[in-house]
């Protein structure tokens, strides 16, 4: 007999033939138990994720911003003065030439460049500069490749509204044509401050304004108007403006230059304004409807003469405010939204922001004392 073949039992039976055992898989409850501690995993792991990612787009968020105002910083040290809101033909009795397409309600005029075209040399967009024939109007054709653009530096990676270029509309909704074409534009998610106060469709053909001169009590004055936009607002950025860093009586770091505005809310431009142009929201709210072209690429913060809720007082509408004006900041960061300050530096602002804290910030000559500890 070979015992070679024999061995001992591993049970503590007598040596005999070893026994082949067939490997053991998954039982159905085993798999299913498996397959159910993977996805509590993933459920757990996945908003970790999505702040990770978040927190990436936030950082590229405030880096464009970031760039925003060391551009209008440089701007400002080559021409002594910040960029114009935009720029349009001016005018005091509604009288301009033909070519520069002058609405007779608003007198908006061209070539209607905006603050951001301005920038583009200061913020390495000097090839996109040097394709626009900023001597003629926005919409001329020699202009239409470049103003359609898509810039990175002015998209916000958070924003859900889309990152392409669009087509102008009329106050109806519909495309605006001049000279017989549509005129399509680069989208920017970056808006500019105009201040407190709006000059939008009532700072051309009305000869009066009604503005608030305390944000506090709600008083207010009437004054002339007469197609300048600087006698009304209270901000950096408005039509023709040419601010410098004497007038920012409040201080730079204590103002408010630019920040977010969400392409799911209502759609902006680097380029600038076209007359005749509306700006429309992208979904309704009690507060919300289209309003004149000067919001393709300014807003403001409220109050403004004449803009009141449905219970008669003034709007204060900090960014991501529930009035969802086409004419302020939103952002799609959860919690709040950037902007950039006078001196160039960024901040993160909450949606708990102090209303009049908001209102103190937006203005640059309000001689207002901003309590920091509300932000």
């Amino acid at each position: 007999m070979n015992t070679s073949s024999l061995q001992a039992d591993p049970r503590g039976g007598p040596p005999g033939r070893a026994r082949s055992e067939r490997p053991r898989g998954f039982t159905l409850i085993e798999l299913l138990v498996a397959i159910s501690i993977i996805g509590v995993m993933v459920g757990l792991l996945l908003p970790a994720v999505q702040a990770s990612r978040e927190a990436a787009r936030r950082m590229s968020c405030s880096n464009n911003l970031r760039q925003v105002g060391l551009a209008a910083q440089n701007y400002h040290a080559a021409f002594r003065q910040f960029p114009p809101g935009y720029v349009s033909h001016p005018t005091t009795d509604g009288s301009a030439p033909t070519v520069v397409n002058m609405d007779p309600l608003t007198w908006d005029a061209g070539p209607g460049w905006g603050w951001a075209a301005a920038l583009l040399p200061f913020a390495e967009g000097n090839s996109v500069f040097e394709s626009l024939r900023m001597e003629q109007p926005i919409w001329s054709s020699g202009n239409v490749d470049g103003i359609s653009t898509t810039i990175p530096m002015f998209l916000c990676p958070s924003t859900t509204g889309g990152d392409d270029p669009f087509v102008v509309l009329n106050e109806a909704g519909d495309p605006l044509r001049v000279h017989g074409r549509e005129i399509v534009l680069g989208r920017s998610h970056y808006v500019a401050s105009h201040g407190q106060e709006s000059c939008w469709g009532e700072c051309g053909s009305a000869a009066t304004g009604e503005v608030f001169t305390n944000i506090y009590t709600g008083q207010t004055k009437i004054i002339a108007i007469n197609g300048d936009a600087g006698q009304v607002a209270d901000g950096p950025f408005f039509r023709n403006s040419r601010t410098k860093f004497r007038d920012v009586l409040d201080g730079l770091s204590s103002t408010i230059f630019f920040g977010e505005h969400s392409s799911a809310l209502s759609e902006k431009t680097w380029v600038g304004v076209v007359p005749g142009a509306f700006t429309h929201p992208q979904f309704t709210s009690p507060e919300n409807g289209p309003d004149a072209a000067a919001t393709l690429t300014l807003v403001h913060a409220g109050p403004s003469g004449g803009e009141l809720d449905i219970t008669g007082n003034p709007i204060i509408h900090p960014i991501n405010f529930p009035t969802y004006h086409v004419g302020q900041m939103f952002s799609q960061h959860p919690g709040g939204g950037y902007v950039a300050m006078g001196d160039g530096s960024v901040q993160f602002v909450t949606n708990f922001i102090d209303l009049f804290i908001w209102a103190e910030l937006s203005s640059m000559r309000e001689h207002e004392v901003i309590e920091w500890d509300q932000l």
